[in-house]
């Protein structure tokens, strides 16, 4: 039997849980948009509310947290008519893809997932059995659009390998090469940006301390005043990145000015050898101000305006379901499922 070759496409969603912070931004949206502007493959980018239900939220939140995500999709570069924007919820496929996958996946795949381990803690019994079921879902999220590509963060690859897994044993379970074994796509020198007060965790919208991160809603003083105030050590910047090793503070806000400016890290520290902190945050807060400022008064223009990005996200599940659709068909057929 000849391998199918797919086609190309490139699949990922963010959870609209919350305020977006500058780790989302740099994490995600940033290269969201890059990715969309190559042009090399179709891009679809998805706001992943049936996720975000695993634990429960409140519903005129979650509405909003929806809109505000796909305002903050639009505001850091992502545009509607060149990538297919929507939320998971308003594309049936996912769930039905979801439930078969549901079938294939294996128990002990699931239980080695370290978020659901870090999510559920010693409390495992009380969470919801969608919490635990996530990646299977998150498989659908990408094989439902025969996704090859997985723009996502170093904490999220383990769930891009288990959609691999998945992949894998459908097709060999059924004796068919019928979806793709997506790669995950991990770049950039601030894939993971990690707290302005404790190098060593990831920046974080459920922080108590909103001092911990950079919102992408806050306003230009407030972006400078939470560079100013971000933790670092006595040391100078040193001349080059090896010398980072042991400062996560450090090396945290020198990743950040590397992602904001387009530069390497490496480049940064060369730039900026010998100097102190004092120097190297006014430059990282006004570079941040620079970027940052523009997106959040976009995201504030587009919020003003519900009725068009409920528009915006119903022409992209309508585009979404087109894609969809066949290959839930075809999937259903493929386990001997009989109907439309």
């Amino acid at each position: 039997m000849a391998e199918v070759v797919h086609t190309p496409r490139v699949f990922s969603g963010i959870q609209p849980s919350g305020g977006l912070t500058l780790g989302n931004y740099l994490g995600a949206l940033k290269r969201f948009g890059e990715t969309q502007d190559q042009g090399e493959m179709p891009t679809i980018y998805c706001i992943v509310d049936m996720h975000a239900i695993t634990v429960w939220q409140d519903p005129e939140k979650l509405r909003h947290a929806t809109r505000a995500l796909t305002a903050g999709f639009i505001a850091s570069g992502i545009d509607p008519t060149k990538s297919i924007l929507f939320n998971q919820s308003a594309v049936p496929g996912h769930a039905q893809l979801g439930w078969i996958f549901n079938c294939v996946a294996r128990l002990g795949w699931m239980q080695r997932m370290t978020q659901f381990k870090d999510k559920a803690g010693k409390n495992s019994e009380n969470v919801s059995l969608g919490l635990f079921a996530y990646p299977a879902l998150m498989a659908a999220d990408i094989l439902v659009y025969h996704a090859t590509h997985v723009p996502v963060g170093e904490d999220q690859k383990q769930h891009v390998e288990l959609t691999r897994d998945i992949a894998i044993k459908f097709n060999n379970d059924y004796g068919t090469d019928f979806f793709p074994v997506p790669e995950p796509v991990i770049e950039g020198a601030a894939t993971r940006v990690m707290s302005l007060r404790d190098g060593t965790k990831k920046m974080s919208k459920s922080d108590p301390s909103d001092m911990s991160r950079i919102n992408l809603t806050d306003d230009a003083d407030t972006i400078a005043k939470k560079i100013r105030k971000a933790k670092t050590d006595p040391e100078p910047l040193p001349e080059t990145l090896d010398g980072l090793e042991g400062r996560p503070e450090a090396r945290n806000l020198v990743n950040i000015y590397a992602a904001l400016s387009g530069k390497a890290a490496a480049e940064v520290v060369a730039e900026y050898a010998g100097q102190q902190f004092g120097t190297f945050k006014p430059a990282l807060a006004d570079l941040a101000v620079e970027r940052l400022s523009p997106i959040s008064s976009e995201m504030s223009r587009l919020m003003q305006d519900p009725a068009e990005i409920d528009r915006i996200l119903a022409h992209g599940a309508e585009q979404a379901n087109a894609i969809a659709a066949p290959i839930v068909r075809r999937a259903r057929d493929i386990v001997g499922m009989v109907g439309a």
